[in-house]
């Protein structure tokens, strides 16, 4: 069973519209046929769910996708039934806790496993891995679990970037995920910058977008992270797939 899933980094890059630079790679990943998808808005705070369900609708218009809202009253049958899944971004633990509490991780799982596409984006990205541990997000509620969906055997970091605000004394990006791999050896990072994506399909990892991303992995030793920047285009399986 060939296996697809697309990670997006964010919804917008730059000044452009929402999932504007994003439309070709879930079309490319969808597909050009009639598609009916699930769509999980569970990380929304601020707007409703049917708010984000037209925002996805308006941003996709034109292509022949049925979007439709999953609910705890329906999801059980929306997800079997659908030709792919979608996740919004927002707050990664809202997300989480509501994937929990509507029993949603392992059907979720299990119908990606078996072959339909799941895209996501941001907080969508963030739960496909192992767990959860490095999102940026607030812990603004709490979820029964921090593990993922672990549809991946490493961690994502989407929005990623690396500035050093002169006069600031907290942790760089850098600092927190080079902190997760000292305590997380075996577990690698990717970070995804804005404009960005990681694309599996099959046996094949690629790494898409327009500027290089960074994975951080772990060495035997504490200290011993590495920090390797990563091309578009590049295929990450070879050095990851190894990973337990």
């Amino acid at each position: 069973m060939i296996h697809q899933i697309l990670a997006l980094s964010s919804s917008r890059v730059g000044g452009g519209a929402y999932l504007e630079a994003a439309r070709p790679l879930i079309e490319e990943v969808l597909g050009t046929e009639r598609l009916r998808i699930a769509f999980l808005p569970f990380a929304a705070v601020g707007i409703s769910d049917d708010e984000y369900a037209d925002r996805v609708r308006a941003a996709l218009e034109g292509l022949p996708y049925e979007i439709e809202v999953c609910t705890a009253e329906n999801a059980g049958n929306l997800l079997s039934r659908c030709g792919a899944i979608m996740v919004g971004g927002g707050n990664t633990f809202k997300l989480m806790a509501d994937l929990y509490r509507y029993q949603l991780i392992e059907p979720i799982r299990n119908r990606v496993l078996q072959g339909i596409p799941y895209v996501g984006w941001s907080a969508g990205s963030n739960v496909i891995g192992r767990s959860i541990c490095t999102t940026n997000d607030m812990p603004i509620v709490q979820p029964e679990s921090f593990l993922g969906l672990r549809l991946i055997n490493f961690q994502i970091n989407p929005h990623y970037y690396n500035v050093q605000i002169p006069g600031f004394h907290g942790e760089t990006r850098d600092d927190r995920l080079t902190e997760f791999c000292q305590l997380n050896p075996h577990i690698p990072v990717l970070a995804l910058p804005e404009g960005t994506a990681l694309y599996l399909k099959g046996e094949t990892l690629q790494y898409r977008g327009g500027t290089p991303g960074v994975l951080f992995t772990g060495g035997p030793g504490r200290n011993e992270v590495r920090r390797e920047v990563v091309a578009p285009g590049t295929d990450l399986g070879p050095r990851i797939w190894g990973e337990d």
